[in-house]
Order: C-alpha cells, then structure tokens, then sequence
C-alpha cells in the first residue's frame, strides 16, 4: 500500500485525471511478484492499498478486475472481492468478464479461453447501483459497445482497439451523441476521415511534431498497425512499419511510404 500510494503521487503529479490499479493481469511475471490477478485471492489486501493510494491523491482511484482467479470463480466471490473493496470507498470498477487460470493458460489464453460471463457483471450493478461499473472482454463492434451500454456505465474495448482501431471511428457520434460530424458531413470530405489513408494524413503534422521533440518512430507507429485491417496491403503496411520504425530518423515520410503499400477505395 505505500508503494502504490507513493505512485499514485507520481502518477498526478505528472498531470494524468485518474490512476488505475489491475488486478486482471494473469502473467507469469506479475504472479512472481504478486500482483495482477493474484489480488483477488487477497481482498482485504486490494482494500488496503486501495485506501492508500486514494488517501494519497484527489484524483479518482479505479480498480480493474476479473470476475474470478482459478478455482474462486463463484458469483458469491466475485460479489463479495468487490463488496469488500467498495467499503473501502471505490465507487469505479472495470471489469474483464472472465476468470483467471494462474497457471496452465498463457495470458493471450487468459484472454480467450476462459469462458465470458457478462451476466456477473450486469448482475453486479443491478445490486450495487451506487457503483460506477465498466465492462471488458470480448468486445468488438459499437452495436455491442451499445448493448451494454444500456445497463452499464462504460466500456472498455482492449485488443480490438489495436487490431481494428477504424471500428472506432465514429464513436463520438454514436456513443456520446456528438453531432458536429453530422451537421459538417460535407466538411468530411476535405476533412479526410472517410477514409484511413486521409485520416493519417492529419495525423502526420502531430508526427512530425514529436519527432521532433525526441519521441521515437515505434512509439509513433504503435496504434496504427491495424489501421488497415482487411484491406488489401494491410500486412505489407504492417511489416514495412515494423522493420523500418526502429532505424527511421523521418517516421512521417516513413507512414507515407507505408501508405503507399495499401489499396483503399
């Protein structure tokens, strides 16, 4: 607990509008040191560091979870892990609507294998309504962010974000009713966001700007490896980031000649 309050200092301090504590994560290297998905066999303990961390900063303290750790995957254990932690004050939980195998499953099996239980979650804020209840696991479309979104507070979108990040182009409009797209459906045109290769376009100037500052091409090129997803080129696209972002010292001229890879109609 006065580790994770000690960061919780840093983390606002350096200007972020909220910190998050996981409990999800089920890989070896977080095993070995306790934490991740471990937590969850230690309820009063997530308390504990929980109270620490919010005690220590203004900004809100979230905790993101699994619905159960291997053999503890009972709705009673996932309802009272939350219940314990909600008494120590936490009104924001995100959680990945599956359980964790510690051992036998890798974590990109943790995120497949074990089967999605969304009614513990919808169930989980039909009892607690004070709580502020986010949803993870599974999600890939904004007719299913919609779904949920009818019960729930939030969505979370983890690996689709990375693979297919276009799905999210009209978020905005869809799930928080910002019509400024609608009432400038001409300016789109010019704009560019009907298509990938424009909308790269208005992200080169912002490249070139942090390029400039020192930030490295692979950090640049990291959210767009799938921007193209079933396109014709898009593994092109994706190798020719991945083999020349680590040596470019020009990572937008380097987009645009990745571009150049893809066919988009």
């Amino acid at each position: 607990p006065a580790d994770l309050a000690k960061c919780s200092k840093m983390v606002e301090e350096s200007g972020f509008q909220e910190v998050n504590l996981n409990c999800g994560c089920p890989s070896d290297r977080v095993q070995n040191g306790n934490f991740g998905a471990c937590l969850m066999k230690d309820k009063n303990l997530v308390a504990d560091c929980f109270k620490a961390m919010q005690d220590a900063v203004s900004i809100p303290v979230s905790i993101k979870c699994r619905i159960g750790v291997d053999e503890f995957d009972s709705w009673e254990f996932f309802r009272d892990f939350i219940g314990t932690i909600a008494d120590a004050g936490c009104r924001v939980f995100i959680v990945h609507a599956r359980k964790a195998w510690l051992k036998g499953l890798s974590p990109k099996e943790n995120r497949e294998v074990p089967p999605l239980h969304y009614d513990f979650v919808h169930r989980l804020k039909a009892e607690m309504p004070q709580l502020n209840i986010s949803i993870n696991g599974g999600i890939k479309t904004l007719d299913q962010t919609l779904e949920q979104l009818q019960d729930l507070d939030g969505v979370m979108v983890g690996r689709e974000a990375y693979e297919n990040p276009w799905f999210l182009r009209d978020a905005d409009e869809r799930i928080f009713c910002d019509k400024s797209d609608v009432i400038a459906s001409e300016a789109k045109q010019s704009t560019g966001f009907t298509t990938r290769k424009a909308l790269l376009e208005a992200y080169l100037p912002y490249v070139e700007m942090e390029s400039a500052r020192g930030t490295p091409a692979t950090i640049l090129v990291r959210h767009i490896y799938g921007l193209f997803n079933g396109k014709p080129g898009a593994r092109k696209f994706r190798q020719y980031l991945g083999e020349n972002a680590p040596k470019t010292n020009n990572p937008a001229e380097m987009i645009r000649r990745a571009m150049d890879l893809v066919t988009e109609p």
